[in-house]
């Protein structure tokens, strides 16, 4: 996985967890699962980065 691209995911992941906590405290539930789904998403590149990077070792 290039630097570049889990640097770019963390943020994503992070911008997702704010973006919960403050649907959450505003009881914004539509901003609370944008949220979520983008903190997934995050995780899920990061998989499909580490399977790539696995494949590309042998």
């Amino acid at each position: 996985m290039s630097l570049r691209s889990s640097i770019t995911n963390a943020a994503k992941k992070l911008a997702g967890r704010a973006k919960e906590a403050t649907g959450r405290a505003t009881g914004d539930e539509r901003l609370e699962a944008e949220g979520k789904r983008d903190q997934v998403k995050a995780d899920l590149r990061q998989a499909a980065e580490k399977v790539r990077d696995a494949f590309r070792k042998h």
